[in-house]
């Protein structure tokens, strides 16, 4: 079409062009023989949405050649671009970049990562192997090749996220993926000599803005992802790459927001001897606010519990906190702008760009405006960032019972296999449990309960005569109900949402795993992955299901009594309507109980090489959401 061939006129309809399609169409005249330097007549139709639209701005366009949709080029224009896209909407400025400056391959490498040919089989996330069992600071495939250690770092692209970020996979590269090598061609080791490089890397398929991150040594990349190593500067292409200028150019050059190698390589690299932007403070803030999430393996301690926040009340320390990320929220904005700026003057597109950047896309967790990306107002977005916040808090405080962390000690703690090599004695200020199953009933059957467990935690992690009006604020951000007390909307929380946004956190690969007796929840507790071993079961029904039926069973009888005394049908109908939801709950128990004893007497054991999913399914009905999660 290019080289032999003339478009002499092309109208490019939108999206929904006809009704009953959404399909990118244009129709178009050809003369059947080159005319480079022929000025052709363009129309687009990309933000006039509807098939009625169509025909009428096309009409306005040819009446009115100015109207903004209309545009005059020629391939002699298309082939000042590498790769000759048909984009004949770009300004004369635009072109002239490509024209005038180097490509951004001729001082980079770009390269796309392996194909697994069976992600199921070689990628887990990082939290559900032994910890001890990858490998983070790999630097070279030599060392990969004396490496005995099965899983190591990888990067397989994500959601929209600036400067640093995605990373919660790992990939089985045990000696230098001889088990991914013996699969070939299945699978596809491309460039393996750049693997574990510092480098930048983008997501290959966004269904948003073009976003680069930085990755530090050791890192596997996947074909989801494609990297770019410099030998210099790869700071100021980071810069680049993450710029007004270069997002507008890229999605203006490219058909669709799937962004492979090809149209990256070709962007115009202008090497800039002023290097004002301030990369390393990008990266090290959005470092930080990724590293202050519980499923990254860098994570040292909640923000809430961080030295530098902390206050005599959680809601004091809160409020600090909260202060202290819209601090940093504003100084990324600030220094993106600053970025942009130094890009716009240096590819001359002042007329065409400004330098702002909505909060929306400055990608820190701790911005709700890019956390909730959607229509909530200011307020409901504070709302919602408290209420996460506090979930947050009550997570960590799960994984201080289950001795993955400590408040003795920052970062992980216990993450290895089978309760083998745990020690009670890194747990002095705030007790780890003794077996790893933790009760989270509706009713306090139980001393060592989730709920009480977590009171205990709030008295130790702030002063303990602050103990009420802190249940409080945590309770308040819970959507309690009216009158409702503070302890009761938190059990309730632990009881019904916890494990739901445990799923949420962990993508559906949970590490605290619910074990269930049914819908009416007579029993349920959380069990840690890393602790389970083969005598847990047997301990989970000894310790709790056994005394728990015999609790049920006192707990009928004095209501019977108590039936029995009472003098008006009204508290007649209240003792009874607890008899018979006990008794719904000890059928369900019995149940329970048989099929537990079934898998105790199995003696179960798991490999955490096989990852969640399939250990997950080895338990039958006794574990609660199975479907969802395997």
């Amino acid at each position: 079409m290019i080289d032999h061939k003339t478009i002499t006129s092309l109208i490019q309809l939108e999206y929904s062009g006809f009704d009953g399609a959404t399909v990118p169409i244009c129709t178009f005249t050809v003369e059947n023989a080159p005319s480079p330097n022929f000025k052709g007549g363009y129309i687009r139709l990309s933000d006039f949405r509807g098939a009625e639209n169509q025909a009428p701005k096309t009409l306005e366009a040819i009446q009115n050649p100015s109207c903004g949709w209309f545009f005059h080029a020629s391939a002699a224009d298309f082939k000042k671009i590498p790769g000759s896209p048909i984009a004949y909407w770009l300004s004369s400025k635009i072109i002239r970049l490509f024209v005038e400056n180097p490509k951004l391959s001729e001082s980079s490498e770009l390269f796309k990562g392996l194909s697994t040919g069976e992600n199921e089989k070689y990628i887990r996330n990082w939290f559900e192997v032994c910890f001890s069992n990858i490998v983070f600071d790999c630097d070279s495939t030599i060392a990969s090749k004396k490496e005995l250690r099965r899983w190591y770092p990888c990067n397989k692209g994500g959601s929209f996220r600036k400067w640093f970020g995605n990373r919660d996979s790992v990939i089985d590269w045990q000696l230098d993926g001889s088990k991914l090598r013996s699969m070939m061609p299945r699978s596809v080791i491309r460039s393996p000599d750049k693997y574990f490089k510092p480098c930048l890397s983008w997501s290959k398929v966004t269904s948003s803005e073009f976003s680069m991150r930085y990755f530090e040594k050791g890192f596997v990349p996947l074909d989801s992802s494609s990297s770019i190593i410099s030998v210099d500067d790869l700071f100021a292409k980071l810069a680049l790459t993450n710029s007004k200028p270069f997002s507008k150019i890229l999605t203006e050059t490219s058909a669709t927001l799937n962004f492979e190698i090809a149209q990256i390589a070709r962007m115009p690299f202008i090497p800039l001897d002023d290097k004002t932007y301030r990369v390393s403070s990008l990266i090290e803030n959005h470092k930080a606010d990724w590293i202050a999430q519980e499923a990254d393996w860098d994570f040292s301690t909640l923000p809430l519990l961080h030295p530098d926040h902390h206050q005599p009340t959680p809601k004091a320390t809160y409020e600090k906190v909260r202060a202290h990320w819209r601090t940093i929220t504003l100084e990324m904005q600030k220094l993106e702008e600053e970025n942009n700026r130094i890009f716009i003057d240096a590819y001359g597109l002042q007329d065409e760009l400004t330098p702002e950047v909505p909060l929306s896309e400055i990608t820190l967790t701790c911005n709700p405006h890019y956390r909730y990306n959607g229509s909530k107002t200011d307020e409901e977005l504070e709302t919602q960032l408290l209420t996460d916040t506090i979930e947050e808090l009550i997570s960590y405080s799960i994984g201080c019972m289950m001795g993955r962390y400590s408040l003795d000690e920052p970062g992980l703690i216990y993450a290895h296999s089978g309760n083998i090599g745990f020690e009670p004695s890194k747990y002095i200020t705030f007790p780890a449990d003794d077996d790893g199953i933790i009760p989270i009933i509706d009713m306090p059957w139980f001393a060592d309960d989730a709920a009480n467990r977590f009171v205990e935690f709030m008295k130790v992690a702030w002063p303990p005569e602050t103990i009420v009006e802190n249940l409080k604020f945590v309770a308040d951000s819970l959507n309690p109900k009216r009158n409702e007390d503070p302890t009761d909307t938190i059990r309730k929380y632990l009881s019904v949402g916890l494990f739901k946004d445990h799923l949420k956190t962990y993508k559906k690969r949970p590490i605290y795993w619910l074990f269930s007796s049914g819908k009416q929840k007579a029993f349920e507790c959380l069990v840690y992955l890393h602790r389970y071993n083969d005598s847990t079961l047997s301990r989970m029904r000894s310790h709790y299901v056994t005394p728990l039926q015999g609790n049920i069973r006192s707990r009928i009888e004095f209501l019977d009594n108590e039936q029995k005394a009472a003098t008006s049908a009204s508290e007649q109908r209240k003792f009874q309507k607890e008899i018979d939801m006990l008794k719904k709950k000890q059928t369900e128990l019995v149940k329970f109980d048989d099929e537990l004893r079934h898998y105790a007497d199995m003696r179960i054991s798991l490999d955490l090489d096989d990852g969640v999913k399939v250990n997950y399914s080895k338990f039958g009905n006794l574990l609660a959401e199975v479907k969802a999660i395997t």
